[in-house]
């Protein structure tokens, strides 16, 4: 087949493609750009993500049918690339079929953490919804959905993962707001998310505490969004501020004074000075007969 010269590089493309990008494994893994075996799969996204809007691709990974691209996008050419917005995709390896997942600004990646009893490890991750604002940021994590052969997010709700800091502050003025949240590894090796909002009102009335739980729930598989109360909130008000099982970088607010006088407040124990009551203060030997 010969190609007309506008579209030679096009038609050779379309020779080279088999008809669907090559199966990957179940292990999920970064592709190389550079790799020759991983051109295939370059040339696959690209051309999947033809008609969609993006300035370029940034990150391709991959496991068993699907591959979770990002994109990013400068509206202006003579822009800074920290003014680039993002989107995350899912492509398919097996149809040209594309999803958006979500979009945001200042995407970043953080070690892989197990959310799931029985699924591997997933991809976690922080970003904003903002440049140049008061920036809100959020947390989520993508995980391959194996009954629809796509990647997925957790958490999900109105297009985006869970909000854990928002830096516009409370709308009325003479209420202190306190934020604290963290990634946790669980004894069992699953992780969970928790978040704390503590608004302070003054005089005016008692103090405000809201705490979330976000998990997975062991028996169903299922994601969990659990507010908690009573002693289960302090019991995840001390976990949160001793910060002793977070994942580094996936937490904030553990400097915070609520935290500190938390911690401080915390009833220390007291050296025991008081002999026991067998002891007599001497040793006394056995009475010697005659």
């Amino acid at each position: 087949m010969r190609c007309p010269k506008v579209l030679c590089g096009l038609c050779t493309i379309a020779l080279t493609l088999p008809l669907h990008a090559q199966q990957t494994s179940g292990t999920f893994r970064w592709i190389d750009f550079h790799d020759a075996k991983d051109q295939n799969i370059v040339a696959w996204v690209t051309r999947s993500l033809t008609v969609e809007k993006w300035t370029a691709i940034r990150e391709i990974g991959v496991m068993y049918d699907a591959a979770l691209v990002v994109t990013t996008d400068r509206a202006n050419p003579e822009g800074s690339p920290s003014a680039d917005t993002f989107t995350v995709w899912n492509v398919s390896l097996t149809s040209h079929v594309v999803a958006p997942l979500l979009s945001g600004v200042n995407l970043r990646w953080f070690d892989p953490e197990r959310f799931a009893d029985s699924g591997p490890e997933e991809q976690t991750l922080l970003y904003d919804n903002c440049h140049d604002c008061a920036a809100s940021t959020y947390f989520t994590s993508f995980r391959y959905d194996l009954a629809h052969h796509m990647w997925a997010f957790r958490w999900e709700r109105g297009g985006q993962g869970v909000l854990v800091w928002n830096a516009q502050g409370p709308s009325a003025s003479g209420i202190a707001w306190t934020q604290v949240y963290a990634v946790m590894a669980s004894p069992d090796g699953r992780a969970l998310l928790s978040t704390w909002n503590h608004f302070d009102f003054g005089k005016v009335r008692q103090p405000s505490d809201t705490l979330f739980r976000y998990d997975v729930d062991p028996m169903s598989g299922l994601e969990r969004t659990v507010e908690l109360t009573g002693e289960d909130a302090k019991t995840m008000e001390q976990r949160l501020c001793r910060g002793q099982d977070t994942v580094q970088g996936l937490e904030r607010g553990q400097d915070s004074a609520l935290c500190q006088q938390l911690l401080n407040a915390q009833p220390q124990r007291k050296p025991v000075t008081t002999p026991p009551a067998n002891n007599r203060g001497q040793s006394t030997s056995g009475r010697v007969g005659h």
